[in-house]
């Protein structure tokens, strides 16, 4: 029996990270934005974690998901009791980390073919 692959090329994957940059396939991004298997957007308003307002998780929570994964950027951070809030009354597990392990994390949850989203700081 011969074994191969599969590899599903309509999926968003992470294929590189560094610092202030993540590839998503084969596009370099240096601005945040959001990513699930089926879904890239570029145009994300939330400049940065510390900017982050409860409405700008509205485009995060329209993505049906499993978990939500958050990188925070070079450093973990906490977010505020209103996104704290938000996430919790959405019902949906989520996760917030460094920029570098979320990218990680995402991987891992996509490989598993999990519903996953992640919103990522740079």
């Amino acid at each position: 029996m011969k074994f191969s692959e599969e590899i599903d090329n309509a999926r968003y994957r992470i294929t590189g990270y560094g610092q202030g940059w993540v590839r998503v396939n084969e596009n370099r991004i240096e601005q945040s934005f959001i990513v699930a298997p089926q879904t890239l957007i570029l145009d994300w308003p939330a400049l940065s974690f510390k900017d982050l307002q409860p409405e700008h998780l509205e485009q995060v929570l329209t993505i049906p998901a499993e978990v939500i994964i958050i990188g925070s950027g070079q450093r973990q951070q906490l977010p505020s009791p209103a996104i704290w809030k938000k996430l919790v009354q959405h019902g949906v597990g989520f996760e917030i980390m460094t920029t570098d392990a979320a990218c990680r994390t995402y991987n891992v949850l996509l490989s598993e073919a999990r519903p996953v989203v992640g919103a990522f700081f740079l």
